[in-house]
């Protein structure tokens, strides 16, 4: 499975661009497209439209780094999208799909998580969204149907992708899903760009795309963000309502890897974040006396 190619990316942002966004007058004529026509975009981009054409049909090589930045410029793309158009045109034409190696989180990015205490939830996030680790109040506040030592087991490794679009429970936990589902495809794409050849990756955005109607019509509009803050609006079965803000930091030593932090938004919000923490608490408190007890 080809998770995109350069010129499926153009037409898509080709078809969202009008020519009044651009300038252009059309003076009342017919169009048989939505946004702008190849040779409109080729000129505005100063690029012969045959040359555009075969870009965008993947017959015309390596774009120069002037002529991508042209594009995105007429095509209005922000940060995020620009990197993903660069790091499209930079993918072999005979790439060859491979399966990584299993993620491991950096012993830093561990001690950093552990650093945070219980207070405050958070979790270790790999390139494909997978969880490499947690501590027991990011578990509880995202995943407390999901066994807490789950990621320390490749086989059983919660995915968040998967579990946003495929568990009725995650589903069920955020109130504004809507907002994040797009947030996570969004990303998902950028990643797909960044790594074409990951094979894990191509399996995961398949098996969402054949199993989850959202996640497909999501993908097929062809959004793409670095999504590094946010907020969660979360209907908790423990806390009840809570809204946090998330951050994600990344790690140097593995650019993959984002630990992602969760602050509440609001006194209310404070005050249940606190709850859960003493939740789990307690409930670690339990486990200790009651292994004690079989000791």
């Amino acid at each position: 499975m080809e998770l995109e190619s350069l010129g499926a990316y153009l037409k898509s942002r080709r078809d969202r661009v009008t020519p009044a966004k651009v300038g252009l007058r059309t003076y009342g004529t017919a169009r048989r497209v939505p946004g702008l026509r190849r040779e409109e975009l080729a000129q505005l981009a100063g690029v012969s439209a045959g040359y555009y054409t075969r870009l965008e049909q993947g017959q015309a090589g390596t774009a120069s780094q002037q002529v991508l930045d042209a594009l995105a410029g007429v095509l209005q793309l922000d940060q995020a999208e620009t990197a993903h158009l660069h790091n499209l045109a930079r993918k072999p034409t005979t790439s060859r799909l491979v399966r990584p190696r299993p993620e491991r989180p950096h012993p830093r990015v561990l001690a950093l998580l552990a650093s945070l205490g219980e207070t405050t939830p958070a979790l270790v996030l790999g390139r494909r969204g997978d969880v490499l680790a947690w501590n027991r109040t990011g578990h509880a506040l995202v995943a407390e149907h999901v066994d807490f030592d789950a990621p320390h087991d490749l086989a059983r490794r919660p995915s968040i992708p998967r579990m946003f679009f495929l568990n009725s429970l995650t589903r069920d936990l955020h109130r504004n899903w809507d907002e994040l589902a797009r947030a996570h495809v969004a990303y998902l794409r950028l990643t797909a760009g960044r790594y074409p050849t990951d094979a894990r990756l191509a399996e995961l955005i398949g098996e969402l795309s054949m199993h989850s109607g959202d996640f497909a019509k999501l993908w097929a509009k062809g959004d793409v963000a670095d999504c590094t803050v946010g907020t969660m609006r979360l209907q908790h079965p423990t806390v009840g309502g809570i809204e946090v803000d998330y951050q994600v930091w990344l790690q140097p030593e593995s650019p993959d890897h984002r630990l992602e932090v969760y602050t509440p938004k609001d006194t209310a919000s404070a005050d249940a974040l606190r709850l859960l923490s003493n939740h789990v608490a307690d409930q670690q408190e339990q486990v200790t006396l009651f292994g004690s007890s079989a000791l």
